[in-house]
């Protein structure tokens, strides 16, 4: 294969020359990632016309000082496009020089740019910025080298020169191949030292250029083979529907509501094996990196060219991994929120699964959803998506019932396997009879050493990090706050430290009050540190490993622990969420959720639906095998319906019973939100900017005969976070009713004072 034949990174537009058919001029339409954003027009230099092409980086001057910035080149216009763009030609600055050899965003990702920027309010700059990983704008695991080839008239130039023998086989062996060598390839081929080549090139037989090439490759090591396994009648049923999708090229999304355990993983693979027998190429999301070892495993054992995508690679390895999917040289690639991104030249099909998480849900600009994104996306390539979970979001659920998505059901697990029997035990009982609380009451302690005891393995999920989550003087009562947050600070052992899981502030942990210098301050609440030194305690002779955050920081964290978890060599497994959803474990019998209520109580209308999507998918870790399994819940609200509803693994009730109240609110699913957020460091600045905010969309909503309802300006919930007081507006709409439109011109020539920010957050998942 010679250079010419290697597959470039991207498809690339038509030379510029190409789009410019009078030839007076040609101009890149750039945006930057900081501001100022543009759009600004900077005309192309001669030297630099072969070089520019939308989607490459550009240095432009930009300001009266002529500061150099990166900017994206997003079009090539020419006269023909003047009129539309009002270019005034006389007054475009050269931009000094393109970067790439190759785009970095490709043409079917440009207009998926622009409509994030759009949907969601962003600038284009930052969101190309959010699609090219930091590792590829880098160039991160690439070097420059140079290479040499065989100048055209280089015979011409040998009789001139009278070569000698070394040198003219020097100059075979170059003229020959079929690909530029580098001097020291050159050297090893042709048995000579460098000073014959160094002569060649003075003479100017010999070609040199520069390229950046990959130092290394970061393949992963291929799985065991697997065979298919086989399907029962709803997976069946389920798989024929996708194909039809498949095989016509047609964009449908697929809502996959399948019990834990239901085997929906196995319609996944079953679904990329036909985009693949197409010759096209899937994308898998998964919201937790814990769940990527897994899922890479299981695909890996059935795909020969799988590619993962997450925050735990280097940028050098996540700089190769996308390159070799932007080739077409991966079939499948698995990743989290991002991974919606990756450069697939040929998009068969999307799968989220875990559809219902909060974590495909970018908490900084651009607030994208990857949910959306994704059905964006696949429209846009006429492919089809699956969402797949046992707690559907009740968004995605709706949309079923609304005609938007097809509903495909898997009501059963596989082999015919029970789910797991799932028991409260109410903590009021417990301490009604001044017992006291104990992280773990006494049934759950017994059915831990009843589990084990028999070779099963129990998962304990408690849903809060560090040791204790509260530090109070009981005897004035004073709580340790962090300076910058309205947050109270969370205890961590190791280091005796306090730490604030808001803005990471840490200081060391008090001996006694700072309010009135008792020396007896209390240490309180529950988390996943404290807990587990109780169970080493309490379970002396049981290993139990912990993970968090906290533990799980190191690259291949982990997936270390959870095959030794999965080999026998760990009792308990205790963590965080990670530990919830998607694990596949056949020896768990036991299931204890240490604290149900954790965010029962939260002022966040989707409280609730997260608490019963917990609970359901922890409980669905358990009951895998031919042991079966049991789930025990620790809750002080036993009676609260997400509770019932999740003990009895009864979707269809905690659904019906919460539709209702967001239907009367007009909250999603039967409407939109917007929540915009005021931050300053003076609570009476920021309040007076949201107030002038919530004027100017009203005045807009006027203007534009809009009807939003409009709640606010009111404090956050969490009303200081990182030194700064925060205060919001919450904008609700029917479903049919777009709000950027008013939003927009509301902030269009806002005049934002020194030191206050503000953002905007279409779609929110996060209220507080």
């Amino acid at each position: 294969m010679t250079n010419d034949d290697q597959p470039t990174l991207f498809d690339t537009a038509p030379e510029p020359w190409e789009l410019d058919d009078q030839g007076d001029w040609l101009a890149a339409r750039v945006v930057f990632a900081e501001p100022p954003f543009g759009p600004y027009d900077y005309s192309i230099p001669a030297d630099q016309e072969s070089a520019i092409a939308i989607g490459k980086r550009v240095y432009c001057p930009l300001g009266r000082g002529g500061r150099l910035m990166t900017g994206y080149c997003i079009d090539i216009i020419g006269p023909q496009h003047s009129a539309a763009h009002e270019v005034d030609v006389s007054r475009l600055r050269p931009f000094q020089r393109v970067i790439d050899a190759e785009p970095v965003i490709g043409p079917a990702m440009l207009p998926l740019a622009h409509w994030i920027a759009q949907y969601y309010l962003c600038p284009l700059g930052p969101v190309i910025e959010a699609i090219v990983p930091v590792g590829v704008r880098q160039q991160a695991g690439t070097r420059e080298l140079t290479f040499l080839i065989a100048a055209p008239n280089w015979r011409t130039l040998a009789e001139e020169h009278k070569l000698t023998e070394l040198q003219r086989t020097i100059m075979e062996v170059l003229a020959s191949g079929s690909a530029a060598l580098t001097p020291k390839e050159l050297a090893e081929t042709a048995g000579c030292t460098m000073a014959p080549i160094a002569t060649l090139r003075r003479k100017g037989l010999i070609t040199a250029f520069n390229e950046r090439v990959q130092q290394r490759t970061h393949e992963i090591p291929p799985e065991q083979r697997q065979a298919d396994l086989p399907l029962n009648a709803d997976q069946q049923q389920a798989l024929d529907e996708i194909h039809d999708a498949i095989d016509e090229h047609r964009h449908q999304t697929f809502l996959m509501f399948g019990i834990t355990g239901s085997g929906k993983t196995e319609v996944y693979i079953r679904a990329i094996q036909k985009a693949v027998a197409h010759g096209r190429q899937a994308i898998v999301l998964v919201p937790e990196i814990s769940l990527t070892p897994q899922t890479r495993q299981r695909f890996r054992a059935r795909f020969q060219r799988v590619a993962v995508l997450h925050s735990h690679l280097t940028p050098a390895e996540r700089s190769w991994h996308w390159r070799q999917i932007a080739k077409g040289q991966v079939d499948v690639v698995i990743g989290a929120r991002s991974a919606v991104f990756a450069p697939v030249p040929r998009l068969g099909l999307i799968v989220i699964d875990e559809e219902h998480d909060g974590s495909f849900k970018q908490d900084k600009a651009p607030r994208y959803h990857a949910r959306e994104v994704a059905a964006w996306r696949a429209a846009h390539e006429h492919v089809p998506v699956i969402l797949g979970s046992a707690t559907p979001s009740l968004e995605s659920y709706q949309r079923t019932h609304d005609g938007q998505y097809r509903l495909l059901e898997l009501p059963n697990r596989v082999l015919d396997l029970p789910l797991p029997d799932v028991a409260t035990i109410d903590m009021r009982i417990d301490y009604g009879r001044g017992k006291g609380i104990s992280p773990l009451s006494q049934k759950l302690r017994q059915e831990i050493r009843h589990a084990t005891k028999n070779g099963g393995q129990v998962i304990l999920l408690l849903n809060r990090r560090g040791y204790s989550t509260r530090v109070q003087c009981p005897k004035c009562g004073e709580v340790i706050y962090c300076p910058d947050c309205s947050i109270p600070m969370t205890f961590h052992r190791d280091g005796m430290r306090l730490a604030c899981h808001y803005c990471d502030f840490q200081q060391e942990a008090p001996d006694r009050c700072p309010q009135c210098l008792f020396q007896a301050i209390r240490f309180s609440g529950l988390g996943t540190q404290r807990l587990e030194e109780y169970i080493h305690s309490v379970f002396p002779d049981l290993i139990c490993e912990r993970m968090d955050t906290d533990t799980m920081r190191r690259p291949g964290s982990h997936e270390a622990t959870l095959n030794r978890f999965r080999k026998g060599e760990i009792h308990i497994l205790l963590g965080t969420q990670m530990i919830a959803k998607g694990l596949d474990f056949p020896n768990v019998t036991l299931v204890g959720v240490v604290n149900a209520d954790s965010a029962l109580h939260f002022p966040d209308f989707r409280a609730a639906e997260r608490t019963f999507a917990l609970v359901t998918q922890v409980a669905g870790r358990s009951g895998r095998g031919p042991k079966g399994g049991r789930v025990l819940v620790q809750t002080f609200s036993p009676e609260h319906p997400a509770i019932i509803a999740a003990t009895r693994h009864d979707y269809t009730r905690f659904a019906n019973g919460e539709l209702p109240s967001r239907a009367s609110a007009n909250f999603p699913p039967f409407g939109n939100l917007a929540r915009i957020i005021v931050r300053g460091a003076a609570a009476e600045i920021a309040r007076a900017f949201c107030e002038q905010l919530a004027r100017q969309i009203t005045e807009q909503m006027r203007v534009q005969g809009v009807s939003l309802t409009l709640l606010g300006p009111a404090p956050a919930p969490v009303e200081k976070l990182k030194g700064n007081f925060r205060f919001h507006l919450l904008l609700v709409s029917p479903r049919d009713v777009a709000m950027q439109p008013v939003i927009a011109a509301a902030t269009a020539k806002l005049d934002t004072p020194d030191g206050l920010q503000w953002a905007v957050d279409i779609d929110p998942q996060d209220m507080l």
